[in-house]
Parts: structure tokens; sequence; C-alpha cells
């Protein structure tokens, strides 16, 4: 995935950042509105910042995360006052409770479904009560399967249904506010999406 992202990053570029669809700017819209001022904000898979994670950023302290060693140095090149990591989201740590917002925009749907479930419950943790989770998700069952030829790479997809989804991010203690399945353009044909809010509940937060 590293080494795809690194080789498309001028045509997914052009494609997601330059000419976003309907459905990415109703998700920046939402995670812009939903996000306070002033928090601390974790991206996973913030590509090369544009759109996101460049509005994102503007008052708020945004840490972005992504695979793609091309990404991330065109993501500090196009988003001044952010901090930028080059890391894999799965082998992650955070200090428990350090964050006010994690989100993940079409990143998801590369990790292996298997380990969805520990991720969830990983952002469970370092998420403040209250905090706010909002990601894409997949809608169809794949256990795993490589793309030929999606923006010119070969590139790795794997989610389990809508469903399965969401119940796995409640299963990691976090509350669904929202939960809608938004089809929009992809590469060849359209895609579906299921958009997920939800929140950290008030009280401690559990150790890893």
């Amino acid at each position: 995935m590293a080494d795809g992202y690194d080789a498309m990053a001028e045509r997914y570029l052009a494609w997601s950042a330059l000419s976003p669809s309907d459905a990415r700017i109703r998700a920046l819209e939402l995670a812009d509105a939903l996000i306070p001022a002033g928090t601390d904000v974790l991206e996973l898979g913030c590509g090369a910042g544009l759109p996101m994670t460049a509005r994102l950023a503007i008052g708020r302290r945004l840490t972005g995360v992504d695979l793609s060693v091309e990404q991330i140095r065109r993501a500090r090149a196009n988003v001044s006052g952010a901090t930028f990591l080059v890391a894999d989201m799965t082998e992650l740590e955070r200090p428990p409770a350090s964050l006010d917002a994690v989100v993940a925009f079409y990143s998801l749907t590369h990790v292996p479904r298997d380990e969805h479930a520990a991720l969830f419950a990983r952002i469970r943790t370092w998420l403040r009560p209250g905090g706010l989770f909002l990601a894409s998700l997949g809608v169809e069952d794949d256990p795993g399967t490589v793309e030929r030829d999606w923006l010119g790479v070969d590139m790795y997809f794997s989610h389990f249904s809508a469903r399965v989804s969401r119940r796995l991010v409640e299963e990691a203690g976090l509350i669904v506010e929202q939960a809608d399945v938004i089809a929009e353009p992809e590469d060849r044909f359209d895609a579906r999406f299921l958009w997920i809010v939800a929140r950290a509940p008030a009280g401690p937060v559990p150790q890893p």
C-alpha cells in the first residue's frame, strides 16, 4: 500500500483533492462542524493533506499519519502547523485520553479487516470522554482483495459488511450517533461507504 500511494501520488491528488466528490465535501464539513477549535485531532491516513487535513488543522492541534513517505512529504508541504508521521495506523501508540477526535477518511478499507476490532478498541482508549470518532468504512463483505490498476496501481482492500462494521465500533465501547451508507464516484465505478459518527462515553477511559 505504501509503495502504491507513493507511485500514484500525483494522480491521487488530482482525483481526490483537487476535484473532491460531494461525499468527501460533506464528510469534511461534518468533521469541521463537530470538532471544536483548540482540540487535539488525529487523522489516520492523511494522504497529501488536501483538502481534509488542511481544513481540520485550522485552529486545532492535528497529527496526520500515513504509510506513504511521498504522501507525508506532500502533506508537510501543503499543511503548515500540523504534525505528520510516517507510520502504520495498526501499530500506532498514543497515550490514553490524549485526543478529542480521531478521523479516518477512506483509509480503514485498506486495513485487513481482522485488525479492525483491535484498532477500534485502541481508538477508544485514545479518546477523551465525549471524544469523536468519524470514519468511512466498508459496506460489502470483503476478506481482502487486490484491485488491479486502481488509479494506476494494484491496491489492497478489506472490510466487513456495514452491519458488522457498526457492531465492531459499538463493541469497542463507542456510542454510534450516525451511520449512513453513501455512494460516490470511484476510479472506474461508484463505491459505497459506511460513514460512522461515534463518541467515547463519559467516565473512565479503559486501559489499553
